[in-house]
């Protein structure tokens, strides 16, 4: 009993013990995943959680966002999370977005999670016309996205049509040209046919290279009251509000975040980010290696495939040739049977008639030993002896005639039995001919200058020198200039899709961004995001961009 009672006492003690928890529900680009958080959690533990789960070392861009009364915020770090003005109702919702972003995406984004996650958000903002993007741009950013979801173009795989469910342009765009679906379609299948050999996280940088440049990338527009003051004459400090409390704490947590984010721009770079480039370098040489082997394989696997093709061509070709040989050798021996038949017919014949003639001689013979007697009788015998040397010659000419027959057919025996023999052994070459080995493609091997590396099964290893990092960086900084070549091409192509594409252009159903893009690049002055300022809007409001 008193056993029972200290084993109560001990569970009952240990319920009191657990924590109490609410549920939390974080919203990514592209999943929803829940906690269990504790009362006390502070905003960075949980933001330190969902970086956890999906692996995330690149913390300082993202954030926790959610919405009071229509206006965004973002959780505080060091504040409890249920402290904050959310909803107590469960789960508590947060969205896991960018909350700052990178000059240069190719030079500060490192893990690929952290470079996909961009890719997701700026491509909805382009989309949901937060961030305003040129109707030829738009094409192009669309055809790197269809080349990061779809991967390499494959006309028997992507036909007319693959494209109608997908949503690539914004609306602003699609309503502001007289084309159809299948026309845009066109263009964009156009230029990803263009993209092939790129793999995913290179289609989606490339995105990010191209909408990094956009005029509204990475800005948050915000109403403001009353004139912009400076405090201070001899310095660039503003002084403005806004009606809401909380946009103007917003507005200091993202000017705060952007400053931050610029001096740590400025600053060498920490010994955890140095071991994540090195790493994301490794990653990036061993995804290139893996490229290099695949493609090695699918070459391969195409000869593979050419050589059993020109084999089986090959095959049905002997296969045709030796039926037509079969069919001819039947031929030739039905014709060689015939003629064997009627020579021995003709032979026959010839022999009746030598026979008949010989006949015909000896009653020539026997004739004329008769005597006759009186000369009616021997002018009949006359008669009829004339009359038998004209049979006798006529038989000797059918008799003649019939030989010479007999040795004709006799020849084209001769000539039909070596047509046979021909036949025969034509067959017998095709039926020997020898066939193609069997192909075993062995790998090529490996450039000297590629890092080495040893391949057991399905893993990996890679002996990386500091010779092979130089080299890459070597190989980096080329690419960089082929790229500044590469981005001259694309804008002339830019160009010409605008040129043909501008005669379809509906002018009454330009946006005011249209318009102000428009006046910018026909000043001859290049759209950035630091020359856009809207007008000045109704009421006396001025925006601020952050």
């Amino acid at each position: 009993m008193a056993g029972a009672i200290a084993s109560r006492m001990s569970f009952s003690s240990l319920k009191r013990k657990q924590p109490k928890t609410f549920t939390v529900r974080i919203v990514t680009m592209d999943a929803e995943m829940e906690f269990n958080c504790e009362m006390k959690w502070k905003g960075k533990d949980l933001f330190d959680l969902v970086c956890r789960t999906l692996g995330l070392r690149e913390t300082w861009f993202f954030g926790l966002q959610y919405t009071i009364k229509d206006t965004v915020a973002w959780l505080k770090m060091d504040k409890k999370v249920l402290d904050h003005d959310v909803s107590k109702e469960e789960p508590v919702t947060f969205h896991f977005l960018a909350k700052f972003y990178p000059e240069n995406a190719e030079e500060e984004l490192v893990q690929e999670i952290t470079q996909h996650l961009f890719f997701l958000q700026v491509k909805k903002q382009i989309l949901d016309e937060k961030i305003y993007c040129p109707p030829e741009a738009s094409v192009l950013l669309a055809s790197y996205a269809v080349q990061a979801k779809y991967g390499d173009y494959d006309p028997s795989v992507h036909k007319r049509g693959f494209l109608a469910q997908e949503e690539l342009l914004p609306k602003r765009v699609i309503n502001l040209y007289q084309m159809t679906p299948e026309m845009w379609e066109e263009r964009i299948t156009a230029w990803y046919a263009e993209h092939r050999g790129r793999a995913r996280d290179e289609a989606e940088m490339e995105y990010l290279k191209i909408a990094q440049d956009l005029e509204m990338y990475g800005v948050n527009y915000f109403a403001i009251r009353f004139t912009i003051k400076p405090l201070d004459k001899k310095i660039d400090v503003f002084k403005f509000n806004s009606s809401k409390l909380r946009v103007n704490k917003l507005i200091l947590q993202l000017c705060i975040g952007n400053h931050d984010l610029f001096m740590r721009r400025r600053k060498a770079d920490s010994l955890e980010v140095q071991q994540m480039k090195a790493q994301a370098r490794e990653e990036k040489a061993r995804k290139q290696m893996e490229r290099q082997r695949l493609a090695r394989e699918k070459q391969m696997r195409e000869e593979a495939e050419r050589t059993r093709d020109e084999l089986e061509r090959r095959l049905l070709q002997m296969k045709e040739e030796a039926t037509m040989a079969n069919e001819a050798l039947m031929r030739s021996e039905e014709t060689a049977d015939l003629l064997a038949e009627k020579a021995q017919i003709t032979e026959e014949e010839a022999k009746l008639l030598a026979q008949k003639a010989a006949e015909a001689e000896q009653e020539m013979q026997r004739i004329k030993a008769t005597a006759i007697r009186t000369e009616e009788e021997k002018r009949l015998m006359e008669q009829k002896v004339l009359e038998a040397e004209v049979l006798a010659l006529k038989m000797a000419e059918e008799s003649e005639r019939r030989a010479k027959e007999a040795d004709q057919l006799k020849q084209d025996l001769q000539e039909a039995r070596e047509a046979e023999r021909r036949a025969k052994q034509k067959l017998l070459e095709i039926a020997t001919k020898p066939t193609y080995p069997p192909v075993n493609p062995i790998p090529a091997p490996l450039p000297p200058d590629i890092p080495s590396f040893n391949i057991i099964g399905d893993s990996l290893s890679f002996d990386f020198k500091d010779t092979d990092m130089k080299r890459l960086s070597m190989e980096i900084e080329k690419e960089k200039v082929e790229y500044m070549e590469k981005s001259k091409h694309l804008q002339e192509q830019l160009n010409e899709l605008k040129t043909e594409i501008e005669a379809l252009k509906l002018k009454e159903r330009e946006t005011a961004l249209d318009i102000l893009h428009n006046e910018n690049s026909d000043r001859g002055g290049s759209s950035s995001k630091h020359n856009t300022i809207k007008k000045p809007q109704a009421q006396g409001r001025r925006p601020i961009c952050i």
